[in-house]
Formats: C-alpha cells, sequence, structure tokens
C-alpha cells in the first residue's frame, strides 16, 4: 500500500516504521521538513510537505498529530485526501483525564468534517507508542485488539489490514458516531495507569465470563 503519514511525532514513528518494515510505501510528511527527512531516514520511508502525505497516501494517509494541530492540519489537506482513508489516532485528552471535547462531536468527527471529502477511520488510539513498537503487540499469547470506527466498508478493510500488518487483531467498533465512546475509553483507560497505577487490562473479565448471552 501507498500510505502517507501527516506528523513527526512518536505515533508516526512507530506506525510508519512499522508499515514500512512490512512492505509498504511510506511518506512521512511535516511542517517541519528537515525533521520529517530525520524520521523518514530512521523507519525506511520517504520524506516531504504535509500536503505531499496526503498526496502520497493513495491507499491511507494517519493523521498523527497532536489533538490540538488535529483538524487545523486535516483542514489544511484539503482536497488532497478526497478519496482517501484517513486515520485519526488522536487523544482529546484535558488535564483531569478528562476529554478536551466534553459533551460536543467527538475528535473524529470534528476531523470529518474538517475534510467531508475523504473517509475517517478512528483507531490506533488507546495504546501508548511503544505497544506499537512490539513486534508483534502479543500478551500472554493473546494478539493486542484494536477497535476501530467508521462509516465506510472499504476504508474500514484497509485499516484492518494494516492493523493485521501489526501482528494485531481490528475489532468492528461501528460508525464513527461511536468514536467518541473509543476516545473516552482512552481517556478512562490512560487515567488508570497514569493517575492510579492500574493495570487496566484486568478491569474486564474474559469473553465466556462477561455473560454475553446469558439469560
Amino acid at each position: 500500500m501507498r500510505i502517507g503519514i501527516a506528523g513527526t511525532g512518536s505515533m508516526a514513528r512507530a506506525l510508519g516504521a512499522r508499515w514500512a518494515r512490512a512492505g509498504h510505501d511510506v511518506l512521512v510528511g511535516g511542517r517541519d521538513t528537515d525533521r520529517a527527512a530525520a524520521l523518514a531516514e530512521r523507519i525506511g520511508a520517504r520524506a516531504g510537505t504535509l500536503r505531499d502525505a496526503a498526496r502520497h497516501g493513495r491507499d491511507a494517509v494517519l493523521l498523527a498529530v497532536p489533538y490540538a494541530a488535529a483538524v487545523g492540519v486535516a483542514a489544511g489537506l484539503g482536497d488532497t485526501v478526497r478519496g482517501r482513508t484517513l486515520i485519526d489516532c488522536t487523544n482529546p485528552v484535558a488535564p483531569g483525564f478528562l476529554l478536551e471535547t466534553g459533551g460536543g462531536p467527538s475528535a473524529a468527527e470534528r476531523i470529518a468534517a474538517a475534510v467531508p471529502a475523504a473517509s475517517v477511520v478512528k483507531g490506533f488510539n488507546l495504546c501508548h507508542e511503544s505497544v506499537w513498537s512490539l513486534t508483534p503487540p502479543v500478551f500472554g499469547g493473546r494478539p493486542l485488539a484494536v477497535p476501530l470506527c467508521g462509516d465506510d466498508a472499504a476504508a474500514l478493510a484497509t485499516v484492518r489490514g494494516l492493523v493485521r500488518d501489526l501482528g494485531c487483531e481490528p475489532v468492528n467498533g461501528g460508525g464513527l458516531h461511536r468514536a467518541g465512546l473509543l476516545e473516552a475509553t482512552a481517556a478512562f483507560l490512560i487515567g488508570l495507569w497514569v493517575g492510579e497505577g492500574a493495570d487496566a487490562q484486568a478491569i474486564a473479565p474474559p469473553l465466556e465470563y462477561a455473560g454475553v448471552g446469558a439469560s
């Protein structure tokens, strides 16, 4: 696949490196083109501007910038992402592990509104970047599950493939209207991990004990 990465931070590095290693044609773009070039050289990708990343990402574009900049960056990509799959991995987490988006539209919905010509998929937002660098992210013999929210079947199929390239398992999280639940889950889990030092994975029972289908 041809993948564009808009951003030069830790998520761009972790996911971009894994996808480049999987054989995808990756181009990293940033406002600071020198920084983009340095990251691209490190992970085995090409480099350019943010719009170069959008143009290159014929199959998918990863929006890997802080949430505070995400809507503006997405809007700035403009028509270059028309018909493209735009992956939103941002977390709108405010101090106190609350959502910056409050009770309003989710971050993913705001990004989608800024670039209505693209198909936005929410995902990769529940884990620290160090997890995505693991080869593969398997814990106790169980591959990491990655929930995805989106409305476009083709875009979701593309992102599911990219999830599997990391050695993970994609999970259907529903339409983009459910992305706010995924973002709230991230805020809650980060609060448990960072604020309490809790093993957040231990808060949910295995599926066979979850009462699914119980009368």
